[in-house]
């Protein structure tokens, strides 16, 4: 299995090189309208965006700077397959233009423009970052009624084209038994209030970088191509940026095409040969690991489970998941200055594999040989823990 991951830095108005309905998920978080920081690349794609904020027209610079990204969802309509699916994380933004305080509703826009042109609206998911000070505030304090609701989420839009994705030949339906996730993920991954990213496991790029940026933690793509995608699958962002939606199709085995209008991010693009392996396959330990916990937690409190996971020789809950495998990285190789090509491997980790019954260990030895890792901590779980606890 391998995957190719591709990034072209052009604008993403127009993506000559992504042929139509071939894109089976688009996920992107793109400049915010009205904060700051962007200012300048809208005023660079519309000049006019520039007179509209020094003459205090908010409203006005705020639906002009969305008339920039709004040819670059039509090309998502475009680009995407029947039945694809497009997620979009954006924030609403507050500013203060001639002393007149006012909330521009990025989410609202966005999924305006993506209905009328032709997208279905599904259930969206609620970001609630996390912050280390919970009594900021803004406006007048405690006098009212010229205080302010902070804003400490952000949302991620999902919509789809056309009707649901259907698999037809036995190999696709296969390939899709294999990408599915875990009973206990499906339960946290597909709650519309994420609450729990802050903790994430390790961060992909520096803070500097991120700063600059503003790119999304890794987790959020990867969750969103896990729970809508299959293996395989190309995965498109038109804001690409640092490349966390390619690192994280990387990292799910799918394939990525990104569009980026700054070359300045391709040396940290190009580091992800350096980081991506060890990275990813450390995300996919903690999922299995986070798994094995789970069935002891489980089986303690209501029992053993009535199905057993193929490739891994584990309980899960439901049939669904007896097929799941997560391929781990092997190796990436940079084919040329702005596409890579990731190999995986065919078999489940040894680490997290038991045999269908419990067997007698030798004498001082664990009866199943997990072991610590450079770069993660894997649990000595024993088969008797699993398979009868």
């Amino acid at each position: 299995m391998e995957s190719i991951h591709r990034v072209h830095f052009n604008n993403a108005k127009k993506m000559r090189q992504v042929a139509d309905a071939t894109v089976a998920l688009m996920v992107t978080s793109p400049p915010y309208p009205m904060i700051e920081m962007w200012d300048e690349a809208f005023i660079r794609a519309d000049r006019s965006v520039e007179k509209a904020l020094a003459q205090g027209r908010g409203m006005d610079a705020f639906e002009r700077m969305h008339r920039t990204l709004d040819p670059v969802w039509a090309e998502v309509h475009r680009v995407l397959a029947p039945g694809g699916i497009a997620c979009v994380n954006i924030g609403d933004a507050t500013r203060t233009l001639k002393d007149t305080f006012t909330l521009y509703p990025n989410h609202a826009r966005i999924l305006t423009a993506l209905l009328a042109m032709g997208f279905r609206p599904l259930p969206e998911i609620l970001w609630r970052k996390q912050t280390n000070a919970p009594n900021k505030f803004m406006g007048s304090g405690m006098m009212p009624p010229g205080a302010y609701v902070t804003l400490e989420h952000e949302h991620i839009l999902i919509v789809r084209k056309g009707d649901k994705r259907e698999f037809l030949r036995p190999s696709e339906k296969q390939n899709r038994r294999e990408s599915a996730y875990f009973w206990e993920e499906r339960n946290q991954w597909f709650s519309d209030v994420w609450m729990d990213l802050k903790g994430t496991r390790q961060r992909l790029d520096d803070n500097e970088t991120r700063k600059r940026s503003a790119a999304y933690p890794f987790e959020v793509p990867y969750r969103l191509i896990n729970m809508f995608s299959v293996k395989g699958d190309l995965v498109l962002d038109p804001f690409l940026g640092t490349g966390t939606t390619l690192a994280a199709a990387m990292a799910a085995g799918r394939n990525s095409v990104g569009y980026e209008l700054s070359r300045e991010f391709l040396p940290v693009i190009h580091s992800r040969l350096e980081t991506i392996v060890p990275f990813s396959n450390e995300r996919i330990t903690g999922r299995l690991t986070d798994h094995m916990n789970f069935v002891i937690q489980r089986q303690r409190e209501k029992g053993s489970l009535k199905h057993r996971n193929a490739p891994y020789g584990f309980p899960v809950v439901t049939r669904q998941e007896a097929h799941l495998l997560i391929n781990a990285l092997e190796g990436v190789a940079l084919q040329d200055d702005t596409t890579l090509r990731v190999t995986y491997s065919d078999t489940p980790q040894a680490d997290y594999v038991l045999a269908s019954e419990p067997s007698t260990p030798a004498p001082g030895k664990p009866k199943m040989q997990g072991q610590k890792k450079k770069g993660a901590s894997i649990p000595r779980y024993t088969q008797q823990s699993i398979l009868e606890e």
